[in-house]
């Protein structure tokens, strides 16, 4: 993926998460390890088999899954409002966006980058 990059130096610097859900809205994996997933499965009440066939999918590369997109491209679990349905549990990628990666352009996108739209 040439959008996503690791962070470089300097990256992300005055980031203030501001709740917005434009990254929820991008398209693109949410990869989610198997510890992620008991965790995930617990916080809705789900076996973690029932939460796998329901809410994910195998990557392209199939070497691991990723949550499943709604129709138009933005996180199944995202909802406006109130933002994510598994906060206290969401996936490491999320909780590391945009501090240990991000994509190009991502500032333009993020309200908490300081120049970035809140929609």
């Amino acid at each position: 993926m040439d959008a996503v990059r690791e962070k470089t130096e300097g990256t992300a610097g005055g980031f203030q998460c501001v709740r917005c859900g434009n990254c929820c809205k991008w398209p693109g994996y949410v990869r989610i390890g198997i510890e992620e997933t008991a965790q995930i499965a617990a916080v809705l009440g789900m076996a973690v088999q029932s939460f796998t066939d329901e809410y994910t999918m195998l990557t392209s590369d199939r070497r691991g899954l990723s949550l499943k997109e709604n129709d138009n491209g933005q996180c199944i679990f995202y909802e406006e409002p109130p933002g994510c349905r598994i906060e206290p549990v969401k996936p490491l990628q999320c909780r590391n966006f945009p501090v240990k990666w991000n994509f190009a352009g991502w500032e333009k996108e993020c309200g908490g980058s300081g120049t970035g739209q809140i929609k």
